[in-house]
């Protein structure tokens, strides 16, 4: 117990400086760009999600399900028409959606609905059916900045800096496409457009970062977002909300890695009880003395008897001793009657035993023998009896 004093008060003082250290540094940014709504993080949506139907003007209908799960759900096979009209809504740093939710959407909106897209890439099914490509700006600066075509909308600029992908769309259709917003150095690369497609409307945006945290608290920029989403109609508004699971480790610990004081405790419980078991190796209790088995005398006591017998000379009881002993050892290991030694016995003893019958024919001759002459029994009798007996015992 006087051990273990010491290796409590080592544990909680290692604790308490580890508290101090962690509660006296600087705790970093973390700058995962998540785009998650349920992220604080500077590049997360937390405050998007908390001001979206302010900036819409309107409720919006938080969808949790894939694109096309919602939207299937949604279509009456019978009249082949949507029981639900509006204006579908997407916002992610990459391309997150399956092929089929990208196939349903474009099937809603050709159905006379909107849908606003803000990703900093666009999958092939744009290129093939609205004529669209994308391509990276070559910028030298972390600062980018945007405006709107329409002069309603104000000229003002909007400056970015984090995350910012200087992504704009190289190749459109342009009886079919409108330019709503460009970068404000180069008139030409637009990053907002409106397409036409069949009796719907794309609104396609290469900034994602403009809608998260950081940007919407920083300067007047939440009027930049709030001016493109004005380009939505007012009608109903599904916004299909996901995590980024890339961003997300797989580990089964990655809640624990992601808080700073469950991490850190499980660091101490770690080194806790790799400590414990480096004090606590050593045998603690004294060595047991090793007793040695009491001798076995019974053979020693078995010799002194048979040469008492040899120096009386009375060799027919020795040979008694011999067959009872093999007898009473048949019965135990084999389970065969000896009352009677015949051929059925020679038999039985053959095989339980696997001697040779030959062998345990002569053994049993030689005993029927003896009984019926014991007291004739001589020393060469007694040697060819015991003979006899161990070939088969």
């Amino acid at each position: 117990m006087g051990k273990l004093k010491y290796y409590i008060f080592f544990l909680v003082a290692l604790f308490g400086l580890i508290i101090l250290l962690d509660a006296s540094r600087t705790k970093p940014v973390d700058w995962r760009p998540t785009y998650s709504v349920y992220d604080k993080i500077p590049l997360g949506l937390y405050v998007f999600d908390h001001e979206a139907d302010d900036l819409l003007g309107q409720d919006v209908h938080r969808m949790k399900r894939t694109p096309y799960e919602f939207l299937d759900s949604i279509y009456d096979y019978e009249t082949k028409l949507y029981r639900v009209n509006g204006n579908l809504m997407a916002i992610s740093r990459d391309n997150n959606l399956d092929d089929e939710s990208w196939k349903e959407i474009f099937y809603f909106v050709g159905h006379g609905n909107t849908a606003f897209l803000s990703m900093g890439d666009f999958p092939k099914i744009f290129r093939d059916s609205l004529k669209i490509e994308t391509r990276t700006r070559m910028s030298l600066n972390d600062t980018l900045a945007f405006k709107l075509a329409n002069p309603n909308l104000g000229t003002k600029q909007y400056r970015m800096y984090e995350d910012v992908m200087p992504a704009y769309f190289s190749s459109l259709d342009s009886t079919k496409t409108t330019i709503l917003g460009t970068f404000a150095a180069d008139s030409i690369s637009p990053n907002l457009i409106k397409v036409q497609y069949r009796n719907g409307t794309f609104l396609l945006h290469t900034t994602p970062a403009a809608f998260t945290n950081v940007h919407l608290l920083k300067g007047d920029n939440s009027e930049y977002a709030a001016k493109i989403l004005s380009y939505l109609p007012k009608a109903d508004t599904y916004w299909h909300v996901s995590k980024d699971d890339s961003a997300i480790s797989a580990s089964p610990l990655r809640y624990i890695r992601s808080q700073p004081a469950l991490h850190w405790a499980w660091l101490l419980f770690l080194f806790g009880m790799l400590a414990f078991m480096i004090f606590n190796a050593r045998r603690k209790q004294r060595v047991v003395p090793i007793l040695e088995p009491l001798p076995n005398t019974t053979v020693d006591f078995a010799k002194t008897i048979g040469n008492l017998y040899l120096q009386e000379g009375d060799h027919g009881t020795v040979i008694d001793k011999k067959i009872i002993y093999f007898l009473e050892k048949t019965r135990n290991d084999f389970h065969i009657d000896t009352n009677k030694l015949d051929e059925a016995f020679v038999h039985k003893l053959y095989q339980k035993s696997g001697k040779p019958a030959e062998l345990i024919q002569k053994a049993v001759d030689l005993i029927n023998a003896h009984r019926q002459n014991r007291f004739a029994s001589t020393e060469n009798d007694l040697i060819k009896i015991n003979s006899a007996l161990e070939k088969i015992s």
